[in-house]
């Protein structure tokens, strides 16, 4: 008898996560495709080859991200890079898997059918969608079927998905589209206007990741501080620079971002209904997605909701264990999925 496979992906704007069902997480690489300029089915290199070519390129090849805020800003490319995906991890044997893939909470009918399209494209014969709040929730263990309210913040490279699940559902949510690849950019900004430094998305991704901080407290020491030295292109003489950055100047950078998450956390509070906004406080707010690795964010998040937060073990894993979970017990989770 012949079954088919069945594969959960975190399709995000800056990793891209595939689960085998019977094998577990099997693939992990950056969101990222380089292609000819004259012709776009022409993919050169996918993931990690990829990544590693953003900023380096010559005028005949293009790397880029053809996800943007989570979700598909360039279909021929994003098709590409599935079908990809679903090669490496299926040993190069794509027979019509079952695929399940997650979506931004508020996706609209239009960046469904896109995402459904792009896995038909790539040999999918049935494709599964699943909240990203939901996926993250049944990653992060929560008893999601009970009658009690639970909170959980998934904040990924495009979009922090926030939501308030109850039976099984989503009750309240909110897609706010800010969060890493935005951290990043207000890191790129902040540092040329303030030293008149050029840098590249990958080196400010590397400061955020290195001494980013979001929320430093008052008992923060200057002497304590970390640094960074930075490389790049001054802006005035246009010659090569290097810098040393402390992790304040880097928070500062990184206050206005966080603050639009903030906001989209007070939004789906205040449109909570009481008793499942008891629960919250009762049991806090849950946080999740690789941008949840940032130091100190659940004490930011503490500090702003009056509402305690905490990260899940293993956020980056969160969706793509919950997706897991989901594509093997189908039966179980057939109400929460589309």
């Amino acid at each position: 008898m012949f079954f088919r496979k069945r594969v959960g992906i975190d399709l995000g704007t800056a990793n891209t996560l595939v689960y085998v069902a019977g094998k577990g997480i099997v693939l992990n690489e950056p969101t990222v495709v380089a292609y000819s300029s004259e012709n776009k089915n022409s993919v050169l290199a996918v993931g990690e080859d990829a990544r590693e070519m953003i900023g380096r390129t010559p005028n005949s090849i293009v790397a880029a991200r053809p996800m943007k805020d989570g979700v598909i800003a360039d279909y021929t490319t994003t098709s590409a890079m599935i079908t990809y995906f679903l090669r490496k991890s299926l040993n190069g044997r794509v027979l019509w898997p079952e695929v399940m893939i997650s979506i931004p909470g508020g996706s609209s009918q239009v960046e469904k059918r896109a995402v459904v399209a792009a896995c038909k494209q790539a040999g999918a014969s049935s494709v599964y969608l699943i909240e990203e709040p939901l996926a993250a929730a049944i990653g992060a263990r929560i008893p999601i079927s009970q009658p009690s309210g639970h909170m959980i913040v998934n904040i990924g490279g495009g979009t922090a998905e926030i939501g308030i699940l109850s039976l099984g559902q989503l009750v309240v949510f909110e897609t706010v589209r800010t969060a890493g690849t935005k951290l990043d950019e207000y890191v790129q900004t902040h540092i040329r206007k303030k030293h008149n430094l050029h840098i590249g998305e990958r080196t400010a991704e590397n400061i955020k990741m290195q001494i980013g901080n979001a929320h430093l407290g008052d008992e923060h020491a200057v002497e304590k501080e970390r640094t960074i030295e930075v490389k790049g292109r001054d802006s005035q003489t246009g010659l090569p620079r290097i810098l040393s950055v402390g992790e304040s100047s880097i928070n500062v950078a990184l206050q206005q971002p966080l603050k639009h998450i903030i906001e989209g956390i007070k939004n789906v509070l205040s449109k909570s209904p009481p008793e499942l906004a008891a629960d919250i406080v009762e049991k806090g707010i849950v946080l999740s997605g690789g941008s949840s690795l940032l130091i100190n964010i659940d004490k930011y998040v503490t500090y702003y909701t009056g509402v305690p937060a905490f990260v899940v073990e293993e956020p980056l894993y969160c969706v793509i264990r919950g997706i897991g979970l989901a594509i093997e017990n189908l039966d179980s989770y057939k109400k929460a999925i589309r």
